[in-house]
């Protein structure tokens, strides 16, 4: 390979992918529009974490489905930052309000580290999955506020779920701010270790894992592990072993 095919490489490579690939080498400064781009990417990121969920968007989104709001230990966002031990446990108050409906699948939307994956895809995941499992019962949708993955376990082993499935905003990037990730766990309780959960992540339009796709490999690890009785480690993704690609 010689110099002249690099940018032509480079050109190849960022069609793929919308990561920023490399920035134009040389000694002089940056073009005006690589420093624009990257300071909007960094604020888009920072707003992730630090503006609030629209819950009443969500809510709405989610068509009338019966719902709990609650809240983690952590009282507001600075708190959820510093301590992520108290995004993990809910508050005694929100603990006393878990109905115990033993369903097959408790469902947790926690806003997490980006407020617009939460948004923007939560309930269409939501949609798309309850489709996929039409003959599963699922307990009341938890929309938890300043939470993250572990409190699943808490609200899982207080409604009696089987399993448990967190959606919840990850953490952004310079060039994906709403990406959402689901975590699936067996027999839910506090103290689960993550080796004990599956993740399906990248959850987003911008070139990452769409709904359809996200969904039925959720399905496909939901009904595995009801056979298998276990998640994590002992769980993989084996569709193209088991000719079970696109079962719903």
């Amino acid at each position: 390979m010689t110099d002249k095919d690099v940018p032509k490489l480079l050109h190849g490579l960022r069609a793929l992918t919308p990561a920023r690939v490399r920035l134009d080498g040389g000694t002089g400064a940056q073009p005006l529009g690589s420093v624009l781009d990257f300071q909007l990417s960094h604020a888009r990121a920072r707003d992730a974490i630090r503006q609030p969920v629209d819950w009443e968007a969500v809510r709405a989104a989610l068509d009338g489905r019966a719902l709990i709001e609650l809240q983690s230990r952590a009282p507001d966002r600075d708190t959820y930052i510093r301590r992520p031990d108290l995004g993990r446990r809910l508050s005694d108050e929100s603990l006393a309000r878990v109905p115990r409906t033993a369903p097959d699948l408790a469902i947790v939307i926690a806003d997490g580290l980006s407020a617009f994956a939460v948004r923007n895809h939560a309930a269409a995941m939501v949609k798309a999955l309850t489709a996929a499992l039409p003959d599963l019962t699922i307990g009341p949708i938890a929309l938890v506020r300043e939470g993250r993955v572990a409190i699943g376990d808490e609200i899982g082993a207080a409604m009696g779920a089987g399993l448990c499935l967190v959606l919840i905003g990850e953490r952004p990037g310079l060039s994906v701010s709403d990406s959402l990730g689901a975590y699936l766990t067996l027999g839910p309780k506090p103290g689960t270790p993550d080796s004990g959960r599956n993740c399906v992540s990248n959850i987003h339009a911008n070139g990452g894992l769409d709904y359809a796709r996200a969904s039925d490999l959720l399905a496909f690890l939901i009904r595995r592990a009801r056979e298998i009785g276990a998640t994590g480690v002992a769980l993989k993704d084996d569709r193209t072993q088991t000719g079970r690609i696109g079962e719903g």
